[in-house]
């Protein structure tokens, strides 16, 4: 039975990991088409921040060789993007084993999601068997500071998440430590902005789509549907 891995690659040479700390205030989520060559197409998923800034960014961003903007929808962005690198250009000065980040590529595993952050990525995996994980993760633990965060068998059931990303929680978390949730408010958009280095709009959509999100996981599914 194959296994389904959560885990952390702390590399800051990873593709787009300038992008993401330069328009921290976003959340990139990539989607690599291994069928371009040495270069794979990327598929970049961009919530938040403002678009000028996250384009200005990719523009900028020594690792990006075109981009474009291929859909919107509300405050949701998707960019194709063409590398100016390969991989192996891109971590050379990273990585010790080139050839086992290649032989990667052959293994019978399935990235399902990767997100993008100023250190590195975050990734969901499928993987066919324990050695095909234990190939994946040795790999990466000899090259970078690699954290598995969880792990279980293929259809083995798990308690329901949040769907929150983690700067949702974050967010959250801060907001509620602070007191913005308390009646009457002990806190404001701009304390919890000061604290997350945000502006007090970007705050206030981060919590929104926290605060959707969680009664979409939580109460909107046991709700009976309004009548016509």
């Amino acid at each position: 039975m194959g296994l389904v891995a959560e885990f952390g690659i702390d590399c800051p040479g990873l593709p787009l990991t300038g992008v993401a700390a330069t328009v921290r205030e976003a959340t990139l989520t990539l989607d690599m088409q291994f069928n371009h060559g040495n270069r794979p197409l990327f598929l970049v998923t961009v919530q938040d921040g403002f678009q000028s800034k996250i384009e200005h960014a990719l523009t900028e961003a020594y690792d990006v060789g075109e981009w474009t903007l291929v859909g919107q929808a509300g405050e949701t962005r998707r960019y194709q993007v063409l590398p100016a690198l390969s991989l192996e250009e891109q971590l050379g000065e990273y990585l010790d084993d080139l050839e086992g980040l290649e032989a990667l590529a052959t293994a019978d595993a399935i990235i399902q999601r990767i997100d993008v952050r100023p250190d590195g990525w975050r990734q969901t995996g499928w993987f066919a068997d324990r050695d095909a994980f234990n190939k994946f993760s040795s790999f990466w633990q000899r090259n970078a500071d690699f954290r598995l965060h969880r792990l279980t068998q293929d259809g083995e059931s798990e308690p329901p998440g949040d769907g929150l990303t983690d700067r949702q929680h974050e967010a959250l978390r801060i907001a509620y430590e602070l007191g913005y949730f308390e009646i009457p408010r002990q806190a404001s958009l701009e304390d919890i902005a000061e604290e997350l280095n945000l502006s007090p709009s970007s705050v206030s959509e981060r919590l929104r789509r926290a605060q959707t999100q969680l009664i979409e996981e939580t109460l909107a599914t046991m709700w009976p549907a309004l009548p016509n």
